[in-house]
């Protein structure tokens, strides 16, 4: 099944004026990059979108509706701060913003940090 192109297309609107953005497939999905980091990455199914937030605030976003922490394959967490976010929790462009700035924020804060 291939990403939800919708939602890669929101996305896309919504980091338009970002600088060094440029996309990759990669997780069965379409990855959004930005300084060479992934921000968010589309995929498909209920788990809609892959979002990298800072560690430290990861359980805030947890608490937020339709917020999981990413596993892959059988259960094997994904590490600190990778969040998915169900796809009917990103019916608003409301929603959707608040994952990509919380993703943008992260990616800022790390800027000069490799991970």
């Amino acid at each position: 099944m291939p990403y939800d192109e919708l939602l890669a297309d929101r996305v896309r609107a919504t980091l338009a004026d970002e600088a060094n953005l440029r996309e990759q497939k990669m997780f069965g999905g379409l990855a959004f990059m930005v300084r060479e980091k992934i921000l968010v990455c589309v995929g498909t199914g209920n788990r809609a979108l892959l979002v990298r937030v800072d560690d430290v605030r990861e359980p805030e976003y947890l608490q937020r509706e339709g917020a999981h922490h990413a596993v892959m394959g059988r259960d094997r967490s994904m590490g600190q701060g990778w969040i998915t976010v169900d796809a009917n929790s990103l019916n608003s462009e409301k929603a959707l913003e608040f994952w990509v700035a919380a993703a943008l924020e992260y990616n800022a804060n790390t800027a000069d940090r490799t991970r």
